[in-house]
């Protein structure tokens, strides 16, 4: 019989996408954006020595709105083949966009006061002095008000439309691997099968129908693409990183240092280690679909869900028993969806939704030791949102250089766990499975980084053919996997369903930050700084009511250093000694 995997019970926000709440709802959130306009537009210098009250005003409407949005995305990433729950998701996105419009004269008049009547407002604030300032850094890219409500508008029918036919595009793929026709999910799943023989069909599959579809997902990137280039231009964007680096709150030089020490490590890593998996496979290069094969002698046995729960519960609770709570929430509670179904989004998310609720997490669970560290990834995230959302909905937020902190910590300590309890064959597959991992969350999100750079520059000359995107693509994944890595035939189609390149350009960068910070944080752990828990914990509480250096500066981590990004590079390079050592 086979194991009944959980599907998340969302009646926290409501009953059915036919709940009448909903539209009371949608009701409510007008009658608050009418009621706050009136109150505040043109006169917010009046609210001055009160202004605490209005932006706790603004986020509790703010809430009403996030509340729905967050249910209709939620409800439509496990059912994304359902006409009316597609026609619901769509039709509350667009409702949302047009209510919210009213509330643009908010950030956009503390973006316009000149330098003494923001100190004068600033100096009446107590919660929310972070999330003016955050607010204010965006001021010399803030259109005025007329301007701001056209881009919100067009969003719905520029940006957010494409995104949507793209994840409606893959998700409707259809790969047929021997006899069985599979989706996206499944066939993506093959590539790590313990039969190479498997993979290869998979891998075949997969090139073919991503070839086959190329012009399109090439027509859905350029669009995009030119869609961020007039945005850019408008907000006055000079660099395409630029956007990315002031919503994250990380200085552009930070950002260049992570890239070119990892890049600076290639040799040390993926070359390296690529190098001595050819000589375990017998072969000079490996075949692309052979680069994240399981190890030879590792075993085929699959995890069931009930032994997964119980390994990330340990892992967490080992570390502490507030986390190893929050988690156990997440199980009994049915936060989570983890079914294998047609219509659902493949990959994996924590969904942190709104503070008066809490996260939710999908993934696909296929029974596989790295479907054991996604669910520890994720989980990860799901404490942090959980922690965070203390600070409320407008500070709670999390910027994406430290978003990936908590999640790569617990997949870490999930992974010691299982070392701990393996014997030597399998510690050889879990060591390989982890320097897999991480070569896949630094080296491979820098050069999607470098390949995503590239492409927006090339951009900007004209329309890019498919052939060029898989040049650049070839070029960049080439430069990152080394010499042992043949990346010939169909592989060059693969950047197709990257989703993070259509969702969130630029937001790669941000695992690769996650994983070193993490792994100078692990080190820091294991050197026994002083009240490192409690400090820890205290970063994942801190939301996005603070700026990183802050939460870091008691650790004494400074980014700025390239040591930094060495250290936490040098926690990788050790793993491969360790694995060497073994063979």
């Amino acid at each position: 019989m086979t194991e009944k995997l959980p599907n998340w019970n969302l009646k926290d926000f409501y009953n059915s996408y036919e709940d009448p709440q909903i539209q009371k709802d949608i009701n409510t959130f007008k009658d608050f954006v009418t009621s706050f306009s009136k109150k505040y537009s043109g006169k917010i210098l009046n609210f001055s020595e009160s202004f605490d009250d209005v932006i706790s005003e603004f986020e509790d409407g703010c809430e009403i709105s996030a509340k729905l949005e967050c249910y209709a995305f939620l409800i439509y990433a496990t059912n994304m083949n359902d006409t009316k729950i597609v026609q619901f998701y769509q039709k509350i996105s667009e409702e949302m966009t047009e209510i919210s419009g009213d509330l643009i004269f908010f950030t956009n008049s503390i973006n316009n006061f000149d330098k003494s009547d923001f100190d004068k407002i600033l100096s009446n604030t107590i919660k929310y002095t972070s999330w003016l300032k955050n607010i204010r850094r965006f001021s010399e890219h803030q259109l005025n008000e007329e301007g701001e409500r056209i881009l919100l508008d067009k969003s719905m029918t520029a940006n957010s439309s494409w995104v949507r036919f793209f994840e409606e595009k893959i998700n409707d793929l259809k790969f047929l691997i021997g006899e069985k026709e599979v989706n996206s999910s499944e066939a993506l799943n093959l590539l790590t099968d313990q039969d190479g023989l498997v993979r290869k069909k998979a891998a075949l599959s997969i090139g073919d129908v991503f070839k086959n579809n190329v012009k399109t997902f090439t027509f859905i990137t350029n669009t995009l693409a030119k869609d961020k280039i007039i945005n850019d231009k408008w907000r006055n964007y000079q660099n395409p990183v630029d956007a990315r680096n002031l919503a994250n709150n990380i200085e552009g030089d930070v950002v260049d240092a992570l890239s070119n020490s990892v890049q600076n490590h290639y040799t040390k890593i993926s070359h390296r280690y690529y190098k001595l998996k050819s000589k375990i496979f017998d072969k000079e290069k490996l075949d692309f679909w052979d680069r994240n094969a399981p190890y030879p002698d590792a075993s085929n046995k699959k995890i069931s869900w009930k032994e997964a729960q119980e390994i990330v519960l340990k892992s967490y609770g080992d570390f502490d028993k507030q986390l190893e709570e929050i988690v156990q929430l997440f199980f009994d509670k049915n936060w989570i969806d983890a079914e294998l179904k047609e219509g659902k989004s493949p990959g994996a998310f924590s969904a942190s939704t709104i503070p008066s609720i809490h996260p939710y997490i999908l993934m696909n669970y296929h029974g596989k030791t790295r479907d054991v560290m996604t669910l520890a990834h994720e989980l990860g995230h799901g404490c942090h949102q959980y922690l965070s959302a203390k600070q409320g909905m407008l500070l709670s937020s999390t910027p994406l250089t430290l978003s990936e902190t908590a999640s790569v910590f617990g997949e870490m300590m999930t992974f010691r766990n299982l070392l701990e309890r393996s014997d030597k064959s399998q510690k050889k597959y879990l060591l390989a499975s982890k320097i897999e991992d991480m070569i896949n969350t630094v080296v491979r999100q820098i050069s999607f980084f470098e390949f995503e750079k590239i492409l927006h520059t090339e951009r900007k000359i004209g329309e890019l053919s498919s052939e060029k995107i898989c040049e650049i693509w070839m070029e960049t994944q080439s430069r990152s996997l080394g010499p042992n890595i043949d990346l010939s035939g169909d592989y060059k189609y693969f950047w197709t369903y990257i989703p993070h390149f259509i969702h969130t350009p630029f937001y790669v960068y941000a695992y690769a930050f996650g994983d070193c910070l993490v792994n100078v944080l692990i080190q820091l752990f294991d050197e026994n700084h002083p009240n490192f828990k409690q400090l820890y914990l205290d970063l994942l509480k801190s939301g996005g009511s603070k700026h990183y250096s802050e939460v870091l500066s008691p650790f004494n981590i400074n980014l700025k250093d390239k040591k930094s990004w060495d250290k936490g590079l040098s926690l990788i390079t050790g793993l491969i000694d360790e694995f060497e050592n073994t063979l």
